[in-house]
């Protein structure tokens, strides 16, 4: 039988690198799928690739304030009938010196990390604890939350990331008693299309390239080396875990001799 069969998982980010590659996956697991984000376009050409129209609901919009949040899980049960797993994965990285940064880059960072991650967990938790069967939380956290890398100054997103590793934390204790669970998975650079937002795809390839050996793996991760970890802390094969982080970074983590990531490498 298929992990997540007659199960339903929200998604949001969920047209973008990590979220469409976790959505892949779930629905190859015999999930229902919803897929949250904020470019109807984007959704739709998620969808047709995806290629699963009768299990996938999409609802586009902005997620960072709580009445959109409570539309996304209203969807996710009028459309499939309940909420089993959420993953949380939008976020906009954009390195500014600190020195530099404006209001208009702390509330971007705000709305695209910890707003709709506290938001949303927190309809999708009280549809969970309404079913009585538990659940869980995937938090698309990241290495940056954890340490400071000096060749991107990133403070409004890493202050936001690490907003979203503490809600792990907090979660994972207010909810146990539920039998909802929240993890948390932290990344280094990840190739997605996120990139493409800030620069030309040629020049996204030459940053993509140049991190690289900032790795101890030596390369730079794709969506497929991530999402395996999210359905792991997803599945009943994570009954028994919460309250963590798993870095997902080639190494990074592990110590502190990794070639410094080049400054002109933008988006993760």
């Amino acid at each position: 039988m298929r992990r997540f069969e007659n199960r339903v998982a929200v998604i949001t980010g969920g047209a973008g690198g990590i979220g469409k590659a976790a959505a892949a996956r779930f629905l190859e697991e015999g999930a229902s799928v919803v897929l949250s984000g904020r470019r109807r376009e984007v959704l739709d050409a998620a969808r047709h690739e995806l290629d699963a129209d009768e299990r996938i609901a999409l609802v586009a919009g902005d997620v960072s304030s709580p009445a959109a949040a409570e539309r996304l899980v209203e969807t996710a049960l009028e459309r499939f009938g309940g909420v089993d797993v959420l993953v949380n994965s939008t976020g906009i990285f954009r390195p500014v010196a600190f020195l530099e940064q404006t209001e208009e880059h702390v509330e971007e960072a705000l709305d695209s990390i910890l707003r709709p991650t506290f938001y949303t967990s927190q309809a999708a938790a009280r549809a969970m604890v309404d079913a009585g069967a538990g659940g869980a939380i995937v938090n698309v956290g990241s290495m940056w939350a954890i340490d400071a890398i000096a060749d991107t100054p990133t403070s409004a997103y890493s202050a936001a990331q690490a907003g979203r590793h503490a809600l792990t934390k907090n979660l994972a204790i207010e909810l146990a008693s539920h039998g909802i669970r929240i993890n948390a998975v932290a990344l280094a650079f990840v190739e997605t299309p996120a990139y493409e937002r800030f620069m030309t795809p040629e020049q996204a390839r030459a940053v993509l390239e140049s991190v690289n050996a900032f790795h101890p793996l030596g390369r730079r991760g794709q969506p497929a080396d991530v999402v395996e970890a999210i359905l792991f802390y997803a599945s009943d094969a994570a009954r028994w875990i919460t309250g963590t982080t798993m870095p997902i970074d080639g190494g990074v983590l592990a110590g502190r001799n990794a070639r410094a990531a080049p400054a002109e490498a933008v988006a993760a």
